[in-house]
């Protein structure tokens, strides 16, 4: 019988045959993920014709440092000076400015949007003349080696579809995070520790945290390996890192090394890929058993390390010393660092709470980069400091002598990066006399994330994954690499 049909079932021993073979074939699975847990410089997720270690092209950057503003600082009152806007201070924004462009539901009723200009002092700094505020006298002092990048802008106006946006191409959840394609497209270096680690701290300010989700770090559709592992600031960095009472290392090994067998087992049943991903999990928590504390121990830094992070680096769980905790982890070889730090949302009292929102974080980042530079480290790694949006010209509210708040906008905001292939002392893009629309060399959001995946050497159109019968990839349909700031 040439065809199966179902009136004639095959014979009992031919069904059997067929059971053999596809179980045979699938204990070859269960050597593939033994052999790479052995050898796992030979072995990462291939996207989109990738050999294992083996970028598109060649990479100016090896790995990523995330320096997240949760909230979304106010470009003008950091580095997007505007000295012509103190002469219009309180006059009603022109409409001709804001055009048709969406506001959000806490100003869009608004009978006036009065300008608001800074009230803080800028000046130049560095070889390049950059404008920076009197809160990041610090970073000042670093100007040169930053790029700046005035003219992001972004559709979203909201903080989640805003933050989910850049850090997924996306503005509805689902999809995996940037630091999870970072870890398909190019695997990891360090076999001891995950290649995409998530730090978080909370800011200074005294206001309610926006939501930080999970998801946010999440590998969406692709192999759940890929996820950030989120560190913790008191107890054990990871959960259930330490043995409970009663089991020691060899117990735990014995433990593994059954369950393993069981998974292995259940591979050649289902041929399921995501039980290759648990075995894999499993032998690297029983080695981060090992690897985390030696990392998150500190003893082994120099005094004059923690005098430049800032009077914060030995708090756990600061942005100091996540800052800190951020360089040994590139020291280590971690492919994607993620530093969350929230609270930059100033609706109100945003000359106070911005204030004291730069002092967590100005010193610890502008160390954070002398220290990768002395220890030849910033070559080959990429820091970006950014958040999801930037705020408006106009006043959210009533409009003081000394108090106001910016509502979210998503039309321009600025973001630095520094090292991994980046030209320093650079200023990219130019906003209006309102630092409300882009007027030259705009970085769209998917543009700026094809620029960070052309550092890391991977084409943004050939990083893919096919999904729900697609390809999908970080950028969606579109983004061009933006050549001007390449170093």
């Amino acid at each position: 019988m040439n065809s199966y049909d179902p009136r004639h079932p095959a014979p009992a021993d031919l069904r059997l045959t067929r059971r053999q073979f596809f179980s045979r074939s699938a204990t070859g699975i269960g050597a593939a993920a033994l052999a790479s847990l052995m050898q796992p410089s030979l072995w990462s997720a291939a996207a989109g014709g990738l050999v294992p270690g083996r970028p598109h092209f060649a990479p100016k950057a090896k790995r990523v440092i995330y320096l997240f503003m949760h909230g979304g600082p106010s470009q003008l009152d950091l580095f997007d000076h505007k000295p012509g806007l103190r002469a219009m201070h309180g006059q009603d924004l022109p409409a001709s400015v804001r055009g048709t462009q969406r506001l959000t539901g806490m100003t869009s009723g608004q009978k006036a949007f009065p300008v608001t200009s800074s009230i803080f002092n800028f000046a130049q700094h560095g070889r390049s003349g950059t404008w920076v505020s009197e809160l990041l006298p610090h970073t000042a002092g670093i100007v040169d080696e930053l790029c700046l990048i005035r003219s992001l802008h972004t559709e979203a106006i909201n903080h989640d579809p805003a933050v989910t946006y850049l850090q997924t191409g996306h503005q509805q959840p689902g999809r995996p995070s940037f630091g999870a394609w970072t870890s398909y497209g190019l695997g990891s270096e360090n076999k001891n520790l995950p290649a995409f680690v998530v730090l978080i701290s909370r800011g200074s300010a005294a206001r309610p945290a926006d939501p930080l989700y999970a998801r946010l770090w999440g590998s969406g559709f692709l192999p759940s390996n890929h996820q950030g592992v989120s560190f913790r600031s008191s107890g054990d960095p990871v959960l259930y890192l330490s043995n409970p009472a009663g089991i020691d290392g060899a117990a735990r090994r014995d433990q593994l090394d059954a369950i393993g067998a069981l998974n292995r087992i259940q591979v050649g049943k289902q041929i399921d890929p995501e039980i290759e991903t648990r075995i894999a999990q499993y032998e690297m928590a029983y080695r981060m058993q090992t690897s985390v504390p030696g990392l998150t121990d500190l003893s082994d830094e120099k005094p004059a390390t923690f005098e430049a992070y800032g009077p914060q680096a030995r708090v756990p769980g600061t942005f100091a010393a996540n800052c800190l905790l951020a360089r040994r982890l590139a020291e280590r070889d971690v492919r994607f660092i993620q530093l969350y730090h929230r609270g930059w949302d100033q609706h109100y009292n945003l000359p106070s709470d911005l204030r004291l929102q730069s002092e967590d974080i100005d010193q610890p980042s502008a160390a954070l980069i002398r220290d990768l530079k002395q220890r030849g480290l910033l070559d080959d790694t990429l820091v970006i400091w950014g958040g999801e949006f930037g705020r408006t010209t106009y006043s959210q509210g009533k409009l003081e002598a000394a108090n106001y708040g910016r509502d979210h906008h998503g039309r321009c905001f600025t973001m630095w990066l520094a090292g991994g292939g980046v030209k320093p002392g650079v200023l990219y893009g130019e906003t209006d006399d309102f630092s409300f629309n882009v007027v030259r060399d705009p970085v769209h959001v998917h543009d700026f994330n094809a620029t960070l995946l052309h550092l890391l050497g991977l084409d943004h159109t050939r990083l893919t994954y096919r999904a729900q019968g697609r390809d999908f990839r970080l950028t969606d349909v579109h983004g061009e690499v933006v050549k001007g700031i390449l170093a």
